[in-house]
């Protein structure tokens, strides 16, 4: 292993010789320079691991020349050396992204163990996350297996959550490779336990029944109503509980956390159900019967979440809930300026609506552009461009206006996704629906071990689009391709992140309520 090389730079580096010593008996390259200008040239031509930066030097300032080598390089971690304890300058020195700082005279070991919590904080973070996850390994591994309820499972998938994203910060592929598999046997026990309960849920026939999409503004929205202050319903589609923790640091900045929570998408678990269903409060077999001209299905022309607005108005009336309230739908970059300069307008609501469509943009556009199969090629960076979206969107500049006024805010989603690497073969008539989680259709062929099946679909609270049509959904990374063309739809579609089927990803989705600081 290379040598770390370290740049001390200090204007009475000789009378640091023994600390210089010590370092490189440690293990350590040190190269010393003894004013600021040096410091800034070396670090354009050479290799440099931690800069150690003394504050007080004749010529230019080590603050001054902090600010110089973060514009040669902006990741070089730089330790500030200084005798001057005074809050302005601790202020300027962590504003300016220092690593950590030093108080004259420093003891040697101080120096070390610096150096040791920058250079070796990653490796010693897997080595902690690795032991941590193999004691708790046992622990998911029981309660997977000890038969558990709707509230169980919701408490597994957070832990799941948790853990990939400790993994996701250590670099251990072996681990990972063993917390995949883990995630994989997760899912394949959700769908049996999906399986067993589901019905039961959409038919009233269990005395334990979660949340659903349904049910959602009636349990988590419409509670927290108050007159006088606003309350702010934030749904982005199609995001999973994992991008929500990914943007959590986000919204912690400028809201207070009142209560994290996740609920149960209904299958499909795909926006024009999920989405149609939160609005309504119905289930779609519902929705098509009080509104048979606004539900589209899904062979049918025309927008299928054209009429959320409609579908809210009237839930309100039917729960006698007399409030003032709007509905914002963002689909585009344009839509989310005209939100940003409305945003102070809607304090006057009782209930506002935002829906915002990024999220699932993305993982559409994920499956027809090269350059975002690059991009988002597997969770991790999933999560990492969803976090680069919300730092520079309208909807987080939106929320920080409003975030010092008394205001309720609650974020949601209608379903997440999933990524896709097992086909399935289905065989179906022209009538059969195209998506590749979830299918509808006269004629439909296929594994009975691949598919969870409703024959009857209002016994699933669908629509029937035809006569003796039936629903078929994909389980855990499953995806469902025709035979005409097999390999290359496998070979386009594997490795994409899709939803309207049955995994513990798309159906166990976020729900959080925040108050403004």
């Amino acid at each position: 292993m290379s040598l770390a090389q370290i740049l001390w730079v200090d204007d009475e580096i000789e009378s640091l010789q023994s600390q210089k010593l010590f370092l490189e008996h440690k293990g350590y390259h040190v190269h010393s320079l003894t004013n600021g200008f040096d410091a800034i040239d070396y670090v354009k031509d050479n290799p440099v691991d931690v800069v150690l930066l003394d504050e007080t030097m004749p010529g230019i300032t080590g603050l001054e020349t902090l600010a110089k080598i973060k514009e040669v390089s902006a990741q070089i971690p730089i330790v500030l050396i200084t005798k001057n304890e005074t809050e302005n300058l601790m202020d300027d020195a962590i504003g300016s992204q220092i690593s950590d700082y030093l108080i004259k005279p420093v003891n040697p070991n101080q120096v070390l163990l610096s150096l040791k919590k920058i250079l070796d904080n990653k490796r010693l973070v897997a080595e902690k996350t690795t032991l941590a996850y193999q004691q708790q390994f046992r622990n998911l591994f029981m309660a997977l297996n000890s038969n558990p309820d709707y509230n169980d499972w919701m408490n597994i998938y957070k832990k799941l959550v948790y853990w990939e994203l400790e993994m996701s910060k250590s670099d251990s592929p072996e681990m990972m490779d063993v917390f995949q598999t883990q995630k994989h046997e997760a899912n394949t026990e959700f769908y049996k336990f999906i399986a067993k309960n589901y019905l039961s849920w959409i038919n009233k026939k269990s005395s334990s029944i979660p949340v659903l999409s349904h049910t959602l503004m009636q349990h988590k929205v419409f509670p927290h109503l108050e007159k006088g202050v606003p309350t702010f319903f934030v749904l982005i589609d199609n995001l999973r509980f994992d991008q929500w923790k990914a943007i959590q640091p986000i919204f912690l900045e400028y809201f207070r956390m009142i209560e994290e929570d996740t609920f149960y998408s209904i299958l499909p678990t795909a926006t024009q159900y999920c989405r149609n269903a939160i609005f309504s409060g119905l289930l779609p077999a519902e929705i098509e019967k009080a509104f048979p001209v606004q539900w589209k299905n899904d062979d049918e022309e025309g927008g299928k979440n054209l009429f959320e607005e409609d579908f809210l108005r009237a839930q309100l009336k039917r729960l006698r809930k007399d409030i003032r309230f709007s509905y914002t739908k963002v689909l585009n970059h344009n839509d989310g300026q005209n939100m940003l300069n409305n945003i102070h307008n809607l304090l006057g609501n009782d209930l506002n609506i935002i829906v915002y469509n990024f999220v699932d943009m993305l993982s559409h556009a994920r499956t027809e552009m090269e350059v975002l199969k690059e991009l988002a090629s597997d969770e991790t960076s999933y999560r990492s461009i969803t976090t680069s979206w919300f730092e520079h969107s309208p909807l987080l500049q939106a929320l920080k206006k409003i975030a010092d006024k008394k205001i309720n805010l609650v974020l949601a989603t209608d379903h997440g996704s999933v990524r896709v690497k097992s086909p399935c073969k289905v065989i179906g008539d022209k009538q059969t629906t195209t998506n590749l989680r979830y299918k509808h259709g006269r004629n439909l062929n296929y594994d009975p071990k691949d598919v969870l099946v409703f024959k009857d679909p209002k016994e699933g609270g669908l629509p029937v689009p035809t006569v003796n049509s039936s629903y078929i959904f994909a389980k855990e990374d499953g995806f469902l391709c025709y035979p005409n063309n097999y390999n290359y739809y496998v070979n386009y579609y594997r490795n994409t992140f899709q939803h309207g089927g049955i995994s513990l990803e798309e159906m166990i989705v976020p729900v959080i309520r925040m108050v403004g600081k």
